[in-house]
This record gives C-alpha cells, sequence and structure tokens, in this order.
C-alpha cells in the first residue's frame, strides 16, 4: 500500500516499505519542481513495468536482451486518453525475439491496468 502525506506548499511525500519520494509541480504552476509531476509518476511506472516486464520474460526464454530503453508520453487526456509508448531493445535478437517482446511489453500489468475500466472508490477517513 502507498501512502502520501502533504509534505509543503504544493508537495506530496509517497512511502511504500521503507522507501519515499516526493511530487510537486512546476514553478509555473505554483510548486517548486520538488519532484516529478504526478503524470510523470504515471509514466514512470508504465516505463518500469514495460522494461521489467520484457526483462523477465527474456530471462526465462534465455534471450540475448541487454537493455529496454522506453519513452512515454501521456498525448491526450479526456474521454479517450492517450498514451505513447517508444520502446527499444538493445541486445543480439532475432527479428521473431524482438516482435515476441513488444507483445510481452504489452502484458505488462501496468499497461493491462491503464487499458482496463477503472472504477476509484474513494472513501472518507
Amino acid at each position: 500500500m502507498i501512502t502520501a502525506k502533504r509534505a509543503a506548499g504544493l508537495t506530496a511525500e509517497i512511502k511504500v516499505r521503507e522507501h519515499s519520494l516526493f511530487s510537486g509541480v512546476a514553478d509555473g504552476l505554483g510548486g517548486h519542481d520538488e519532484g516529478l509531476n504526478p503524470h510523470e509518476l504515471l509514466e514512470g511506472a508504465l516505463a518500469a513495468c514495460t522494461i521489467i516486464t520484457v526483462q523477465m520474460y527474456a530471462n526465462r526464454k534465455n534471450m540475448k536482451l541487454e537493455s529496454t530503453d522506453v519513452a512515454i508520453k501521456i498525448t491526450a487526456e479526456g474521454t479517450e486518453t492517450r498514451i505513447s509508448r517508444d520502446i527499444k531493445f538493445n541486445g543480439d535478437l532475432t527479428l521473431e525475439e524482438h516482435a515476441r517482446l513488444l507483445e510481452i511489453a504489452d502484458k505488462c500489468p501496468i499497461h493491462r491496468l491503464l487499458e482496463s475500466h477503472i472504477k476509484i472508490d474513494t472513501n472518507a477517513l
């Protein structure tokens, strides 16, 4: 479970287990750029999940995947949000392995979560 609290100004401190990070907004929005903004955190979750998922698969299949580079950008928001994801696989891969890793990228848990119909239940404490 993630917990978060206001740290100061427009900054949130986010904690999980023994880790913490700060999220803020840019100077132009009233903050002081204390950390990733909430959109960047979401983009980062998809990038990290993509990298980890394809590396786990490549390891299990003994593929020569050295690393994966991912760029994520939320390109449109509204009734149909659009997210752009560019992926580069580094290593000695066949065309078939490359194609399979692209398929596996779409199976990462955050990708599937973002493509699902999400309902958020909010409770006042």
